[in-house]
């Protein structure tokens, strides 16, 4: 860049798709990489203890403001600022705000975007549409749990809630394992079902037998792989995130969730495996939350570290993904034994996919450049 003239690329949602956002197996590769890099701590995010999963703004019951907006289903705004270095080398932060009632609008429930920057003078490099690339991130990072604790010869999938983090869950699914020959899906709405099996059909036509299943227990039982994204109010209450009783599952099956899952204490401390995608990130939410985390960030990983705190379990009970990648612990303990891996989502993973689509359309030309100054107006 020929500073202190400052440029940077728009990137439209249709550019990222002729980007190559949707490359679902180069997502797994990235996010396979960006692990590794923060095993070994090149990554920042935000907080001081840098493992933040970002800063919120939320809105009150009521306001005496008319124009302020008030609290409601997935009413928020975020921004998920982090560094990511080695081959990516690029700071960046996703931005987005989410109401539940944009549905009715027919806009997806959170808009995002992410802006790159440069990591040393903090100019933007690009601006660019973020669902996608959030929504393929999001089933990328399961992606790699599958590629390394899901039995080769998985045959069988089992979806708890057929939104789009699911589909892109299975497009991870089907990148690792692409053997699978049974889709089984339950959902709350007969038209999101019957979308995604429709989708499903299309997009893998060597799966044999794609349905709709009316239980959790029918999801799970004889499934090898299970993933689980619902949305669920936190209201204090766990006794309402959905349940997987431990005798419905198949010996050697890796459940994954975004979300919020829930299962038998007994079976969490003495006998599944708990696998993270950073238990740097599990640990801040324990710090900021405790006592009861697990009431207010329901992933199962949250709730195990509950349990350590309350000296139920030892930290030496929980694995960190990044841990296996790198050799340190083994990819698996028992050949039988059922993982449970929590995926919390980091903005270091949307800088990692980010910054590959954003050099792909670099150098395919794909993009609108925008100028921010030739020069800046107000320099001290």
């Amino acid at each position: 860049m020929a500073y202190p003239e400052v440029d940077f690329l728009y990137l439209s949602e249709d550019d990222m798709i002729k980007a190559g956002v949707k490359d679902m197996a180069g997502c797994i590769d990235a996010m396979e990489e960006m692990f590794k890099l923060m095993k070994v701590g090149n990554f920042r995010m935000g907080g001081a203890n840098g493992n933040s999963h970002g800063t919120m703004v939320t809105f009150p019951a009521e306001s005496p403001f008319p124009e302020m907006p008030v609290d409601g289903p997935d009413r928020r705004f975020m921004a998920m600022p982090a560094y990511l270095g080695g081959k990516f080398d690029m700071a960046g932060m996703k931005w987005y705000g989410s109401n539940a009632e944009n549905r009715a609008k027919g806009l997806p429930r959170s808009i995002l975007m992410l802006t790159l920057n440069d990591k040393d003078t903090g100019a933007p490099l690009a601006y660019m549409s973020a669902n996608i690339l959030s929504a393929y991130r999001t089933g990328a990072v399961p992606g790699v749990g599958y590629k390394y604790f899901a039995r080769e010869d998985s045959k069988v999938v089992g979806i708890v809630g057929p939104g789009v983090m699911s589909k892109t869950a299975l497009a991870a699914i089907m990148s690792v394992r692409p053997g699978i020959e049974t889709i089984k899906i339950k959902g709350r709405g007969q038209a999101s079902l019957d979308k995604f099996i429709a989708a499903a059909k299309a997009d893998y036509p060597s799966v044999k037998e794609i349905y709709a299943v009316e239980s959790i227990e029918e999801a799970v039982r004889d499934s090898d792989i299970v993933y689980v994204s619902t949305s669920t109010p936190t209201t204090g209450d766990t006794s309402v995130y959905p349940y997987i009783k431990e005798e419905w599952i198949k010996k050697g099956c890796v459940i994954s969730t975004t979300a919020a899952l829930r299962f038998d204490d007994d079976f969490i401390i003495n006998r599944a495996r708990t696998v993270t995608d950073n238990i740097k990130l599990y640990e801040a939410w324990e710090e900021e939350y405790a006592p009861e985390a697990y009431k207010t960030v329901p992933i199962p990983a949250v709730h195990v570290e509950d349990l350590i705190a309350e000296g139920k379990m030892k930290p030496e009970q929980i694995d960190d993904l990044g841990d296996v990648l790198m050799g340190k612990i083994p990819v698996h303990r028992d050949p039988d034994e059922i993982v449970i891996y929590s995926v919390g989502g980091m903005p270091v993973e949307d800088v990692a996919w980010g910054t590959m689509v954003y050099r792909n359309a670099l150098e395919k030309g794909i993009g609108v450049k925008l100028n921010l100054w030739k020069t800046p107006n107000m320099v001290v």
